[in-house]
């Protein structure tokens, strides 16, 4: 609970932080062009550069971190953006976990068009999290024109490859998770045998609704099963449906190698 109550006061706070920050010259932002792709998306990028000693966040940062915020509502002939996020790295300050990038972070962001052949205007927002000794958010302004051609990206196409295996590609198979509720919210359970991934730094549990908060999961491990318990509280309280098929959890290890996990079952 005090994580919890940590984490939506620092939420509270961040709109007021926006309005005037000295500290937004820690990192800048460029937008990489990017590709026309045989599907029709367009496959652009966002650099981000940060001075030395600082770090960003992923979109699920933990509970040291600022959740990252994109607003594209300005930009022109753009139906869906899905950002592409590269394997992040597992921090500590002050004793609470923080998940994300030093230095540079490359975001490559997969664009549906609207009109299939013609250019994208990618106009727009991003909010997110900066980190050295003091944690602050910093708003960056977006705009360019993405071509409705162009060349593959090497700088993109590295932090695709970069991105959390799939959890076939590993031989996991069966994922459990056995969910109970609380006092205030649920209990989660999930088991996964990870043969390969020596060195677990952490577990990340997502829901498909932002609205629901998630604890920092606690491990064990026994051989090659690990179990990752977590707790789960609405923003709102009381009662929630948690649908396990779109749950997804992120093993992380300490080599840098990282597992993505679609939905799982009941044991």
């Amino acid at each position: 609970m005090k994580k919890f109550a940590a984490c939506l006061l620092m939420l509270l706070c961040v709109a007021n932080e926006l309005r005037a920050n000295p500290y937004a010259q820690n990192v800048t932002v460029q937008v990489l062009p990017g590709w026309r792709m045989d599907n029709g998306q367009h496959m652009a990028g966002l650099r981000l550069q940060l001075a030395d000693g600082w770090k960003t966040y992923w979109r699920a940062p933990g509970d040291a971190g600022i959740p990252p915020l994109f607003d594209w509502s300005a930009s022109q002939n753009i139906a869906a953006v899905a950002p592409e996020w590269p394997t992040p790295r597992v921090f500590w300050l002050n004793g609470m976990r923080s998940i994300g990038y030093k230095r540079e972070l490359v975001l490559p962001l997969a664009i549906t068009p609207q009109r299939a052949g013609a250019e994208i205007r990618l106009r727009g927002h991003v909010q997110l999290g900066i980190c050295n000794q003091i944690c602050v958010p910093v708003d960056l302004r977006l705009d360019a024109v993405l071509p409705a051609t162009g060349q593959p990206d090497p700088l993109v196409q590295a932090a695709l490859r970069d991105r959390p295996v799939a959890a076939a590609d590993l031989g996991i198979k069966d994922v459990t998770c056995d969910i109970m509720p609380t006092g205030q919210g649920m209990e989660l359970r999930a088991a996964l045998a990870v043969p390969r991934l020596p060195g677990i730094a952490a577990v990340v549990v997502e829901t498909a609704d932002p609205d629901v908060w998630v604890a920092e999961a606690e491990l064990q491990r026994n051989g090659p099963m690990l179990r990752a318990t977590t707790q789960m509280m609405h923003l709102a309280g009381g009662a929630f449906v948690l649908d396990r098929s779109a749950l997804r959890l992120t093993v992380l290890a300490e080599d840098g190698q990282a597992v993505d996990i679609r939905g799982c079952r009941a044991p």
